[in-house]
């Protein structure tokens, strides 16, 4: 319609805030209040005329007892027609409005989620299970869109109900009581359930997020599973948790039935005991033939408002709920906040100096870092590109002489990537999977592909790079993973670039394509690459062997192989541990086995 001027998702969600959920859906209809007006403004309208038709009718059926037909019933027929009309018209653009209400504010809430758990990273997965993630998402973003989709007619419903009960008080002081105060008990009743109504909801959405979370564990864990013969006890598990879900399920439904049976059985006991008492007053002489179909009206008409601030309720204390489950993600303090006042950052070709180790990376410089314990060079590694401000309290790293923290992150992260040793690969088109900042010639594209001996993979995936690539490319072998992974490391073209076991999952003939291709296509360019493997340390211009946490000595490959003393030897044996392992050249069609001991 032509109140929409902005389109879905909105590229800015603001910044909400974070003390209740109460502040938090008050900010987001702030955020839509143009259209969350628009709605309220046409649910009036709407309402006002629906609670003007019984009068109208009422006064019809008077004048044309009294009259018969002429010009006077035809004045209140045409004013009938006049609010059918209004009812119609507006009723169009109410429903447009409802629903863009609804579209703003669960697409508002599901992005929130998603920057958030984009940005505060692994400090997500540490503090909530993945599956409350995915059920913000799924479930509670769409919760607390269905209040502000209600809220026009909610107010449309409140205003109808004052006039309505103007109207009935006027006419007929008794019989309006009997409507005005009725209703409310009506109202009331139904009230006492929705309490208890609520909390059979929590249950199951508690239930329903348990069970989101271990159906994500165990597909992402289906491999280990069936090696240790563990996938019929977690399936168990599964079945058990549906279970209990359905349970849960079946207890709201039933009072949820419970519910709307009686939203129709007490007002249409209402709407009885007002007619029979309208038409002994009738009876009496007291109100006319019209002013009791008028009173009829009103009784049936009154409890479509009282439905609807019911709903309203219900909606409302669910959208709480949701609201609070929301919150529980958004105040996930960031793994890597962004500074409130970002220093000024070193010009490129600055020095990246990990203190804790004292390795230091000099601009232009492609350099291997080796250690006994893969997993304490990976943790350096890591710490390179400030994925986690908590580990690297004790741990600083500084660029240029400047603490990461203290550097806005997103230059940061331009300027430095670091590629970790399990890829993950999303689903999409494989060339805009590869081009993750979507800068990308085809022709660079392909230079990526090649420097990372991913040809193969154009043909495993129909379409080559215009191609489908499946979820976590699972078509891929592991190898292939690994190395699509690498290209689209070295599609980033940062200023540093590290790698962390690159080529780990690959043939040693693969390998050593893969080694002296990227040493030529970083050369001149800082990079880290941590391996133990020597296909790839011969061709870098330094390495530095990290004993106990601390770099203890560098040089070439071929120096160190040759170096006296313990440091040489240590080198030696970790190198000479990695040849031994690396036995037999193998194929890179079954490398999944491979990329699992890795991990």
């Amino acid at each position: 319609m032509w109140l929409i001027v902005r389109p879905l998702p909105v590229p800015d969600v603001g910044t909400p805030p974070l003390s209740s959920s109460a502040r938090l859906l008050w900010w987001q209809a702030g955020r839509q209040r143009g259209v969350l007006g628009a709605s309220v403004a046409v649910g009036m309208i709407a309402m006002l005329a629906e609670a003007a038709a019984p009068l109208l009718l009422g006064r019809a059926i008077d004048e044309g007892l009294a009259q018969g037909f002429g010009t006077d019933l035809l004045v209140w027929c045409g004013l009938m027609a006049l609010a059918a009309a209004v009812i119609v018209g507006s009723g169009v653009f109410a429903h447009t409005w409802d629903v863009e209400n609804w579209m703003r504010a669960s697409f508002a809430f599901s992005q929130l989620v998603g920057y958030k758990a984009t940005r505060a990273g692994q400090a997500v997965t540490r503090k909530l299970p993945t599956g409350e993630v995915v059920t913000a998402v799924a479930n509670d973003a769409l919760r607390v869109g269905d209040m502000y989709s209600v809220a026009g007619r909610f107010a449309g419903a409140v205003l109808a109900y004052v006039a309505g009960a103007a109207v009935v008080l006027t006419e007929h002081l008794p019989l309006g009581l009997v409507i005005v105060v009725g209703i409310p008990v009506v109202a009331g009743v139904l009230g006492l359930l929705v309490k208890p109504l609520t909390s059979r909801q929590n249950a199951h959405r508690e239930a329903t997020g348990r069970l989101t979370a271990l159906g994500a564990d165990t597909v992402s864990g289906l491999r280990i599973l069936r090696g240790i013969g563990g996938e019929d006890v977690f399936s168990g598990r599964y079945a058990r948790q549906s279970q209990e879900v359905r349970r849960q399920g079946v207890r709201v439904a039933g009072l949820q039935s419970v519910l709307d049976g009686l939203q129709v059985l007490l007002p249409g006991l209402l709407a009885a005991a007002v007619l029979w008492l309208g038409a002994r007053a009738v009876v009496h002489g007291e109100i006319t033939g019209g002013q009791l179909v008028t009173f009829y009206g009103y009784a049936a008409f009154l409890s479509w408002p009282v439905m609807i601030a019911t709903q309203m309720t219900h909606t409302t204390i669910r959208a709480v709920v949701s609201a609070r489950k929301i919150l529980d993600v958004l105040r996930v303090d960031e793994a890597t906040p962004q500074p409130a006042r970002p220093v000024d950052a070193p010009p490129a070709g600055a020095e990246l100096v990990d203190e804790a180790s004292g390795l230091v990376l000099r601009p232009g410089r492609v350099v291997g870092l080796v250690s006994a314990d893969p997993d304490a060079a990976a943790r350096v590694a890591v710490r390179l590109g400030r994925l986690d401000d908590a580990v690297e309290a004790d741990t600083p790293v500084r660029l240029g002489g400047v603490l990461l923290a203290d550097l806005d992150k997103e230059a940061l992260r331009h300027r430095v990537v670091v590629a970790e040793a399990t890829p993950h690969l999303f689903s999409g088109v494989l060339g805009e999977e590869l081009d993750s900042r979507g800068r990308a010639t085809e022709a660079e594209l392909m230079a990526a592909v090649l420097t990372a001996d991913a040809r193969d993979v154009l043909d495993s995936v129909p379409g080559g790079l215009a191609g489908e690539l499946p979820e976590k490319g699972r078509s891929l072998s592991g190898g292939q993973r690994q190395r699509v992974a690498l290209a689209r490391a070295l599609l980033t073209e940062p200023e540093i670039l590290v790698l962390v076991e690159p080529t780990s999952a690959v043939d040693a003939h693969t390998e050593a394509r893969i080694a002296e291709r990227v040493a030529e296509a970083r050369r001149g360019r800082t990079t880290l690459v941590v391996t133990a493997s020597p296909l790839v340390l011969d061709h870098l211009d330094e390495v530095l062997l990290l004993d106990d946490g601390r770099v203890t000595t560098a040089g070439t490959h071929a120096e160190l192989l040759a170096r006296t003393g313990d440091d040489g030897a240590r080198y030696r044996a970790v190198v000479g541990r990695s040849m031994a392992e690396d036995g037999p050249p193998a194929t890179d069609v079954s490398t999944d086995d491979m990329e699992g001991a890795v991990r």
